[in-house]
């Protein structure tokens, strides 16, 4: 009998969960025996899962046929179909919702990726999908740009859970768990219970190995005099993304370890985890599962989408390695500022935030316009 690696993982206290939704994986019952039998014990989407979800699928023209008939503008007829499907996901991840005390269990929706730079837009459009969306174990996810913290610090005050997503610079996660602790710390002034909320930082990889590869690719291709330098510049590639996840686990355990936050456990609130994000593999000359093999560890979860899960449950190589190489991944991240290599790792990051939203905001868009285009068609005349 062949192990499924996906469950060797939960030993390792890491969860997984899966990086997409649709009615489909619904109704034929494949979300049911993820969960069930695979080890999947989460979701998350965003907009661009959401519009390759419903465009171009017959299966949601009968609900969109009602909104028309119900005179509904193209956006509210969006969130009906998104919000019966997270609703539907949540019934049925609640038993891992119960069985691992509100650890696991969450599906995760994201606000309008278009209001990513508007803290009070950002706040009533996370209370409104909690409160609309119904269901204890939705999450609600925030990028985490400089005016999503301060509305992650208030929706969780008021006992939202919280993803806080496009996280690339540890400094930035770092910023992340602190307007967790606040929010708590909010909270528990008021005299409410905090042992009820959770909370993910999802912390991007591949995409951050993809950018610094192109720049080093680069500058092979304009040639280099020294063999030394491009060995040094070839060291690099593959490796950034790694070497900064496991920093931002440092960085985790230091915030673990402060007395602010020994004051919030203590009062039964749970821990932010680090949630690895952006993890399918876009090199074909790299493990199509890196970013799961190597950063396997306690109080972390990965989510990971369908043609990863389906690669780790055969050949995943499970082990703690969140602690390893340590020390390396410190030296591999100060290597870039060596004049040969000269990558600016603050810019790089910077660059991937923008990006993010502009990859979020663009299939948001197209999607209203795809349904546009379908509310027209199936309209009666």
């Amino acid at each position: 009998m062949t192990t499924n690696h996906l469950l060797e993982i939960k030993q390792y206290g890491q969860s997984i969960w899966m990086d997409n939704l649709s009615r489909d994986i619904i109704q034929s019952g494949e979300l049911q025996n993820l969960v069930k039998n695979q080890g999947v014990c989460g979701i998350t989407s965003n907009p661009a899962i959401f519009e390759k979800a419903i465009s171009d699928n017959a299966i949601y023209d009968a609900e969109i046929e009602a909104g028309i008939r119900e005179a509904l503008p193209t956006y509210k007829i969006y969130e009906s179909l998104v919000f019966a499907d997270i609703r539907h996901a949540c019934d049925i991840l609640r038993p891992v919702y119960e069985a691992t005390n509100r650890l696991d269990g969450y599906v995760s929706i994201e606000v309008p990726p278009t209001i990513a730079h508007d803290t009070q837009a950002t706040i009533n459009e996370a209370r409104r999908y909690y409160q609309e969306i119904g269901r204890e174990n939705v999450m609600i996810k925030i990028p985490g740009t400089e005016a999503g913290l301060p509305a992650v610090e208030q929706v969780i005050s008021e006992g939202i859970n919280v993803n806080i997503t496009l996280l690339f610079s540890v400094k930035s996660y770092i910023s992340t768990a602190w307007a967790y602790i606040r929010g708590l710390e909010n909270r528990l002034a008021k005299g409410q219970d905090i042992s009820q909320i959770a909370s993910v930082a999802s912390f991007f990889l591949s995409r951050i190995d993809s950018n610094i590869d192109a720049k080093i690719d680069a500058k092979l291709q304009r040639g280099v005099d020294d063999i030394s330098v491009e060995a040094k510049l070839r060291a690099v590639k593959g490796k950034v993304a790694i070497a900064n996840a496991k920093i931002a686990y440092q960085e985790y355990k230091k915030i673990l370890a402060d007395s602010r936050w020994q004051a919030l456990a203590n009062q039964g609130a749970k821990v932010q985890r680090l949630l690895w994000a952006s993890t399918s593999t876009k090199d074909p000359s790299y493990s199509d599962v890196m970013y799961v093999d190597e950063l396997i560890g306690q109080d972390t979860v990965n989510t990971l989408p369908p043609a990863t899960i389906t690669a780790c449950a055969d050949h995943c190589d499970v082990a703690n390695r969140i602690e390893t190489g340590v020390t390396e991944a410190y030296q591999l991240i100060e290597s870039l500022k060596d004049p040969d290599i000269n990558i600016d790792i603050h810019a790089v990051m910077d660059e991937l935030l923008i990006e993010g939203i502009n990859k979020f905001v663009q299939p948001f868009q197209s999607l209203m316009n795809s349904l546009e285009g379908k509310v027209k068609l199936l309209s009666p005349v």
